[in-house]
């Protein structure tokens, strides 16, 4: 395979191998651009008018796009013949692993080439950090947890392949000896969010954790669950002091006072799977005669799936360690967290390792996905509150989460932080203490989900608010309204939000809706026809951004007019390539004619370099490492729907920017001849696109191709590549232009004059955010609100959701259609989440191998308002307001809003989800 410079760009060297990413799209049938970039204004462009997706003729079309649209014989360069590979994994997680009962794949069904851990031993594989464990359970140990991979199967033949996937499917191919009960494993981690606020409003916080900095307990003893008393032993005094003051909540809440309402409640939540319409796959393909490992991958996270294959092989004895490695990267078929830092690329790397010359392909069926892909978090919780009566302002909160991440560690620290920190929603509670704990079991890993901990722990907040405002008694809009953080107010780590808080827009909207104002009628309407009525309310925040967040973006404009913009982001769903186009339009006056994603090889004129961990890093070693002009803390980050518009066009944006100021503004004023002494020379901030056309009041129109070909022809900027890197605030930097200085929030830049090569620009100062912000648990955040009517049939418990509404303030939408998509599908996942989907935690769940759609239920749109179901976005405040993150927060207050209702109608309160139909009936029987 010879790529050329464009295609094949060298990113970094991690181990000695070099590494190579890139967009698959080289393979796509004639008729569909090359490299998958997706059509703009040449075909029809739904983007134009924000209205659809840009990518929505090539998708239903079915232009090769995934993952799994690919073989061998797609791709230039590789053999033409795909072979093919099973994972096979363990079932028990309490016995001995005895091995495999080869003898059942006998003559056309033996595998070429069988893959365990004694293979991966005497190859010399490294397992990266984040993946830590066996990758394959070795005979003589007990599996760490169901589903745990144990061999490698690899068939030339598809027809062996496809037979063999057959015959292994009933589970009892996998040998177990004695048993041991499960593998025990310390937590996976342990947090004390304690916050004392100050007298007023505007008082420092006696404690919070963005003063004294996140905590951990010491231990009494070997126990699975902390123990979290300010007395025990190895507690250090940033923890002591935390707990003391926790303990001072906790006793104001026992104290029985007659002048607080205190609630005392638990609540439970279920493991669910993300499932995404395509499961995993890859395809690779070892050329063995030069050493390079070529990888077609479908992930959110591009750049750590390379960098940790590169890890696992940087030792590996000759021949197994690939002198390069270049991983293309496909669109994926939906991800909801669940292809973020997957352990799956390991095993498609390692399936072309032990078959050289060969490509092979590993993909999971929809068994296979349910036994081995990442699952969401079932969290168990026991809340606390305490209100005065007589405000009816909540005066503390106390809570304790213990949260089941499964068999590897995956993103469970990280969800028990988010868990935590969102577990008061939009209230202001002066005086709050939450511990969480993720603790390792047998059962599948736990990771990055929608929702992300905020579900699970705002669920149970948003009816237990709900109980608080029925037992006052006050309505509950009006007792939400009472108690909602105000724009400046602190958030439970003591931060306030940087920014816009809406939250009482979206209660005056609820209070106003037909569906909260007619409740009472319906109820009454239906009161004898055997049908139960009940209207629910909740009202919730979902951050967005993980700290060290990254963005990366390309934009060159031609002589014509016609843009292109490059993205290191992923399409997977969430229609980041129509945002991209629309964000630049907005700089640029038109839709882009090319827009390209998951792409991380066309920026290596900044010549970006990192090191260090963004997360733990100290300040000096930060600010020693920024004199280098070309480091950052982070080179590229993970993809997920709730960042696409807020991270993953912010780059480009800001590189859009940089043309306009520095191409098309230049080229406008000797348009008009208009002098660079003239005032309205630095007039670029009053000019606005109208029809592809630059205005300025009292100024001829000045069409996008005519600017465009003077900024060629003059030599001006026509190109910018930008990095930027975000710690709860973005990187800033000035880079020299001439006399003038540039400043935005970016800390890498290359231009492009005219069409010459891109030049990187030292930067003449640069701000990264310091690395105290990594202390703050939200800083961006978006608000929802939502309301459902339910009628409930007595005799059967069957419900029928009869209509719905959600009201939510995303920033600028910059695609309001694709916005409104995914607040429709997160009702849905709402739906299913709290009514329907249910996977047991260990034995007879999802890592038997037994589990497919015949035993799990989705919603389906028979369990949906399709017609009746009501999506509102706020304005944005202002016409530049930046987009904000909402693909998460649409979901989240679907779940206690059903709740809500559901008691509404019966009368009765679950502590925990699902809540089926068997168990209404029950209730009212």
């Amino acid at each position: 395979m010879r790529p050329s410079r464009r295609e094949f760009v060298k990113w970094v060297t991690a181990s000695g191998i070099a590494l190579s990413l890139s967009r698959l799209g080289a393979a796509e049938p004639a008729g569909y651009p090359a490299r998958a970039v997706l059509p703009g204004r040449q075909n029809w462009n739904p983007a134009a008018d924000g209205r659809g997706r840009i990518d929505g003729v090539a998708k239903v079309t079915g232009a090769k796009l995934y993952a799994s649209d690919f073989r061998a014989a797609d791709l230039p360069g590789w053999p033409a013949t795909t072979s093919h590979a099973i994972l096979v994994r363990a079932s028990d997680a309490t016995r001995v692993y005895l091995g495999m009962d080869l003898a059942r794949l006998s003559g056309a069904l033996k595998p070429s080439v069988v893959v365990t851990a004694e293979e991966l031993a005497k190859i010399g594989a490294r397992v990266p950090e984040f993946y830590a464990g066996d990758l394959f359970c070795p005979v003589g140990k007990t599996p760490l947890y169901m589903g745990q991979p144990v061999a490698l199967l690899i068939f030339e033949q598809f027809d062996a392949f496809d037979r063999a996937r057959l015959a292994l499917r009933d589970g009892t191919f996998v040998k177990s000896g004695e048993e041991t009960g499960p593998v025990s494993v310390p937590n996976y981690a342990a947090f004390r969010f304690t916050r004392v606020a100050g007298p007023t409003p505007e008082s420092p916080d006696v404690y919070s954790p963005i003063q004294a900095g996140w905590v951990t307990p010491g231990r009494l003893q070997d126990t699975t669950l902390p123990v979290w008393s300010s007395f025990a032993k190895e507690t250090l005094a940033p923890y002591g002091k935390a707990a003391r003051y926790g303990e001072q909540i906790r006793a104001e809440l026992d104290a029985k006072n007659p002048a607080m309402l205190v609630l005392d409640r638990t609540f439970e939540t279920q493991s669910v799977d993300p499932m995404f319409l395509e499961p995993e796959c890859g395809l690779g393909w070892y050329d063995n005669r030069g050493g390079n490992l070529e990888l077609v991958l479908g992930v959110q996270s591009p750049y750590e799936a390379t960098e940790s294959i590169a890890y696992l092989l940087g030792q590996a004895r000759p021949p197994f360690k690939p002198a390069h490695i270049n991983t293309q990267f496909t669109y994926i078929g939906g991800g909801f967290g669940g292809r973020d830092h997957t352990p799956f690329v390991l095993y498609v790397a390692l399936a072309a390792m032990f078959f050289p010359g060969r490509p092979v392909r590993l993909a999971h069926d929809r068994y296979q996905q349910f036994q081995g892909g990442i699952k969401r978090h079932p969290f168990k919780m026991r809340s606390r509150i305490g209100i005065d009566r007589a405000t009816a302002k909540i005066q503390a909160f106390a809570a304790d989460h213990v949260l089941d991440g499964g068999g590897l560690a995956n993103f469970s620290s990280s969800v028990a932080v988010v868990g935590a920190t969102a577990a008061i929603g939009i209230y202001d509670v002066p005086k709050v203490d939450v511990t969480t704990v993720a603790v390792h079991s047998r059962g599948v890993t736990a990771g990055s989900m929608r929702g992300y901990g905020t579900i699970q722990t705002m669920t149970a907040l948003e009816v237990l608010i709900d109980e608080a405002a029925a037992a006052l008694p006050l309505d509950p809009i009006e007792f939400r309204r009472r108690n909602a953080l105000k724009q400046n107010g602190r958030t439970m780590t003591g931060n306030p939000y940087i920014v816009s808080v809406r939250t009482p827009e979206i209660l005056d909207k609820l209070e106003t809706h037909p569906i909260w104002r007619q409740r009472a009628a319906e109820k009454a309407r239906l009161a004898h026809s055997g049908v139960l009525v009940g209207t629910g309310v909740a009202c919730v925040t979902k951050d967005y951004g993980t700290g060290a967040d990254c963005s990366l973006g390309r934009v060159e404009i031609a002589a014509d007019g016609k843009i292109s913009i490059h993205c290191d982001h992923v399409e997977m769903g969430n229609g980041i390539g129509t945002a991209l186009a629309n964000r630049v339009a907005i700089h640029l006056g038109a839709a882009a004619d090319e827009v390209s994603v998951a792409r991380i090889d066309t920026y290596d004129a900044l010549g970006l370099v990192t090191s260090g961990d963004p997360y733990t890093m100290d300040q000096k070693t930060q600010d020693a490492a920024a004199r280098n002009p070309r480091w950052v803390p982070a080179i590229s980050s993970a993809t997920s729907a709730s960042i696409g518009a807020h991270v993953g066009t912010h780059a480009a944006a800001e590189a859009a920017r940089v043309i306009f100021r520095y191409g098309l503004w230049p080229a406008a004023l000797e348009l008009w001849r208009i002098p660079p002494s003239d005032p309205r020379a630095k007039d670029f901030a009053k000019a606005r696109w109208k029809d592809g056309q630059l205005i300025l009041p009292g100024l001829a129109p000045l069409a996008l191709p005519a600017l465009a070909a003077t900024a060629h022809a003059r030599n001006l900027v026509t190109g910018a590549i930008t990095h930027s890197f975000s710690r709860w605030a973005w990187s800033r930097a000035r880079f020299q232009f001439g006399a003038e200085q540039h400043r935005a929030e970016i800390d890498a830049l290359a231009v492009r004059r005219g069409s010459g090569k891109f030049t990187a620009l030292n930067r003449a100062s640069v701000w990264f955010p310091p690395t105290d912000n990594n202390r703050i648990g939200t800083a961006y955040a978006s608000m929802c609100g939502t309301l459902v009517r339910v009628e409930i049939e007595r005799t059967t418990g069957a419900l029928r959701i009869a209509k719905a509404y959600s009201v939510l303030e995303c920033g600028q939408p910059l695609v309001p259609e694709v916005v409104l998509g995914q607040s429709q599908g997160g009702f849905a996942m709402g739906v299913g989440y709290a009514l329907l989907e249910s996977l047991p935690p260990h034995e007879g769940g999802p890592g038997n191998g037994q589990w497919n759609l015949g035993q799990y239920l989705v919603a389906r749109g028979s369990d949906l308002p399709l017609r009746d179901l009501e999506i509102e976005m706020l304005p944005p405040l202002t016409p530049d307001e930046p987009p904000k993150g909402m693909a998460e927060v649409v979901m989240v207050p679907v779940v206690p809003a059903l709740l809500n209702a559901i008691f509404d109608a019966t009368g009765h309160r679950f502590n925990s989800l699902p809540v089926t139909q068997a168990m209404l009936k029950g209730a009212l029987a």
